[in-house]
């Protein structure tokens, strides 16, 4: 079964819509250069309003050890995604479960994922100025090549148009949205993008067209 995440979540509004659509994890990220950030007390709040059985996921980018654990514990998230240069032994110091993200750009850039242990990949986009929400896709033949890895989460420029698509491609073990279904302004989404986002993706994953 495809698990879908939404990221970048922002408010409890969007977050209890995601969730009434069928997102399986919620994404809270702590990086302050993003447009998409939150303090860690109000993704706190968030989640202590949440159902259960919905699986948290907090972002970081090349934060010290002690900063991600002591956020991570802080909020009650239940994963932790990198999406810096953090080398394998940095992951393995962490109290949770690790997520480590990788931009893509050519198959060359798949060689690290060899040294690391995690519970999985997310593939995103490479752009030289931005660590991710680009809203660009990458090859997902590459995508493809990095199951022999590990589980692969699928992200970069996924939207309600191409969502279908991708996941009958690659079949990845899960996808991630965060630019894909906001309005006009960042860090918040748009109910209709969402709904059609989970809806397409659920459709392609049981082979329904």
């Amino acid at each position: 079964m495809l698990r879908i995440k939404i990221c970048g979540i922002t408010n409890l509004d969007d977050a209890m819509a995601a969730i009434e659509y069928g997102a399986d994890a919620l994404g809270f990220v702590f990086y302050s250069r993003s447009p998409r950030s939150i303090k860690p007390d109000k993704a706190r709040e968030i989640i202590s309003l949440l159902p259960p059985f919905i699986t948290t996921v907090g972002v970081f980018v090349d934060e010290e050890v002690s900063e991600t654990n002591g956020i991570a514990n802080y909020t009650g998230i239940d994963i932790i995604q990198l999406h810096g240069s953090e080398p394998p032994e940095y992951c393995e110091s962490l109290d949770k479960r690790v997520i480590k993200a990788i931009r893509v750009k050519e198959l060359t850039d798949l060689e690290p994922l060899k040294h690391y242990r995690v519970s999985a990949f997310l593939l995103d986009t490479y752009t030289p100025d931005a660590i991710g929400g680009t809203g660009l896709i990458f090859n997902w033949e590459i995508a493809i090549e990095a199951k022999r890895f590990g589980r692969i989460i699928l992200a970069g420029g996924l939207n309600p148009e191409n969502i279908g698509d991708a996941v009958r491609m690659v079949q990845p073990y899960g996808v991630d949205v965060a630019s894909g279904v906001e309005g006009e302004e960042k860090g918040k989404k748009d109910h209709e993008k969402l709904r059609s986002f989970i809806e397409n993706a659920r459709r392609a994953s049981l082979g329904v067209i």
